[in-house]
């Protein structure tokens, strides 16, 4: 692996160091149906299948006074492959069945608060396999960075790995809209996302077109 690279995400530097605490790795994925071309992948939005996807937002201004909470209504979208299920599996806490209109779904929460630098490039990892430290960049942009407001109609959660073939690359496995909102550099934002399963969801690889698909889950509906 390397030890050391330096990649640039729009105007920001991102600095990656190896890391060897991590549990888990890209080399536990499967890449064959992940990747479209390099670097991008396949979303299909959650209507008709056997996820949901819900966000929470709260953001507070400088003095953590609160501005605004908003939750998502939209449908979200997902990455049609086995690494949703991994990064759901191995990667979302507080795990529990819930039942909704009679169908059992195991709900999976993760709490995450993007720092300025991450809003800045849109990069939001639940997980990298190499350490990323952000540097700054260019002192105009530095300075747009703390100086000016940012729309935000769009969050995600991404997989950062190097993957066998492809390089590095961070991955939204997970996205939803979102009401228009603008935040001040100095604001801050906490989410929490909440992303359902349905029981007995799972994907399999076709072996005639080496795609992954759902499998019907293995309870009966009502």
């Amino acid at each position: 692996m390397r030890t050391f690279a330096k990649i640039l995400f729009g105007v920001v530097f991102v600095a990656l160091l190896a890391c060897s605490v991590q549990t888990t790795s890209a080399e536990n994925i499967p890449i064959k149906g992940l990747f479209v071309t390099p670097g991008q992948v396949e979303l299909v939005t959650t209507e008709g299948t056997n996820y949901q996807i819900y966000l929470q937002t709260i953001i507070r201004n400088a003095d953590g006074q609160l501005v605004n909470v908003t939750e998502s209504t939209a449908n979200g979208a997902y990455v049609p492959h086995m690494l949703s299920d991994h990064v759901f599996d191995k990667l979302m806490n507080e795990k529990e069945i819930i039942t909704i209109d009679g169908i059992d779904y195991e709900k999976g929460q993760w709490r995450f608060s993007p720092s300025l630098e991450q809003r800045f490039i849109g990069l939001y990892p639940i997980f990298s396999e190499i350490s990323i430290n952000f540097v700054s960049g260019p002192e105009d942009d530095t300075t747009k960075m703390h100086g000016e407001k940012k729309d935000f109609s769009i969050w995600k959660i991404h997989y950062c790995g190097d993957w066998d073939g492809f390089g590095f690359s961070c991955l939204p496995v997970f996205q939803v809209l979102v009401p228009n909102m603008t935040l001040e550099p100095t604001d801050t934002i906490e989410q929490q996302w909440t992303i359902l399963r349905e029981v007995g969801h799972s994907f399999e690889e076709s072996a005639e077109t080496g795609t992954w698909h759902q499998l019907a889950p293995s309870i009966n509906r009502p």
